[in-house]
């Protein structure tokens, strides 16, 4: 077993690691599973599977039918969750501390003993349908993944974790026991919990729950992305506002440079009011309710995008405004109190950010499946306080060059 500083570590006969912070005086425990599997991770013909099947881990298992593993822990007031992203699917739950055991045995066996029933998948293939018109009907959502597609093209990180309607239509049973066969390893899956019980009592539910479950470790080669070429697309749609996301790849994860990028992203469009588009697109100029920037990291790249939308008469203006940003960035140096304030802006949202103890318990699955380690906060501030203007120039110069930039416009017909 391994203490560092803010967690425990502790790793299983079969590969899975347990991973424990506990913070006295709370009566609420977060614990889940976290996998390294997503949907980039699906074969073509599997598009939308791994998030098919973040929906049927609750329809049944070896011992409960759908309405048991829905009442179990909502009986006692506790939450049962999941999510997937592109790399990622996550299990997780909420409860009293004392039904902390409850949680952990029912994530155990939604995990591994789903049974995927004929006729739940049949009646789960209708919710997720509308689920995907639903967000079909959401411009300001599904602009925003449909510019994967547009940066990836037809690389895995470029598919909707949805999926299209013709490749969920067809899923049976099958095509989930391949996939999950495929892809689960004990060694790219972790439990995290955050909750006032000491690791030693975490160990030992572990050792009960997971301990029989036989280690499988198999290598997996994921398809790199390293063909990226700017594209410009224009889509008419039945809307009322114009949309339009702009962006480009960036740095991967394991790139040492993606805090500062962060950093950077930051200034541009963060969530403060403060951002430079904020100010300087809605609080100059009156042309948007919301614009942001964003950067989304993966093993092997990284993506940049900035989201707003606006009247159709004013598209072309406010395209024009972001870039004028991009290139005030590229060319002029930050002074030494703008660069101290953003410093210090990014150094509090990330604080505030490890306040939620169900935050830190997702960012610590995530970060040790993707690095093998979890950087503490004061790390982390170390590495902020020694950012330079000049770093921040570079590196504007380095990737958010205009020609550099894909660009995708939904516009009212």
């Amino acid at each position: 077993m391994t203490k560092l500083p803010d967690y425990h570590i502790h790793t299983l006969s079969n590969g899975i690691r347990v991973l424990h912070k506990q913070v006295p005086h709370t009566k609420i425990a977060h614990c889940g599973f976290m996998m390294d599997i997503g949907s980039r991770d699906e074969l073509p013909h599997e598009q939308g599977l791994a998030h098919f099947w973040e929906h049927m881990a609750f329809k049944g298992t070896q011992k409960r039918k759908s309405f048991h593993i829905l009442n179990r822990l909502e009986s006692v007031g506790g939450e049962l969750n999941a999510y997937t992203t592109k790399e990622k699917i996550s299990f997780y739950a909420s409860v009293l501390e004392n039904h902390f055991e409850k949680a952990f045995e029912l994530l155990t066996d939604i995990t591994f003993n789903s049974t995927f029933p004929g006729k739940e998948i049949e009646k789960e293939r209708g919710v997720i349908l509308e689920e995907m018109a639903m967000y079909l009907d959401t411009p300001e959502d599904a602009i925003i993944d449909e510019f994967d597609a547009v940066v990836f093209q037809n690389h895995p990180l470029g598919y909707n974790i949805l999926g299209t309607r013709e490749s969920v239509s067809g899923f049976t049973r099958e095509n989930f026991q391949v996939f999950i066969e495929r892809n689960l390893s004990t060694d790219k899956l972790v439990f995290c919990s955050v909750s006032n019980w000491p690791i030693a009592k975490v160990v030992k539910l572990a050792e009960k729950y997971l301990g029989h479950i036989q280690s499988k470790i198999q290598p997996r080669e994921r398809l790199l992305f390293n063909s990226y070429q700017p594209q410009t697309l224009v889509m008419e749609k039945a809307i009322q506002q114009a949309h339009c996301v702009i962006g480009c790849p960036a740095y991967p994860l394991s790139d040492p440079r993606r805090l500062t990028f962060f950093m950077l992203v930051n200034i541009l469009g963060g969530p403060g009011m403060n951002s430079r588009l904020n100010l300087a697109v809605r609080e100059k100029h009156g042309l948007v309710y919301t614009i942001d920037a964003n950067y989304a990291t993966y093993v092997d790249t990284g993506l940049f995008g900035i989201y707003f939308g606006t009247e159709k008469k004013q598209l072309k203006r406010t395209v024009g405004l972001v870039l004028k940003e991009l290139k005030l960035l590229r060319e002029k140096p930050m002074g030494s109190v703008q660069l101290h304030t953003a410093k210090e802006q990014l150094m509090g949202q990330l604080a505030m950010a490890e306040e939620s103890n169900m935050g830190f318990m997702m960012m610590m699955g995530k970060s040790i499946l993707d690095l093998n380690t979890i950087e503490s906060l004061n790390d982390i501030f170390g590495q902020i306080r020694k950012v330079q203007a000049n770093d921040l120039l570079e590196m504007a110069n380095d990737t958010l060059r205009e020609e550099n930039l894909s660009f995708l416009q939904y516009v009212p017909n």
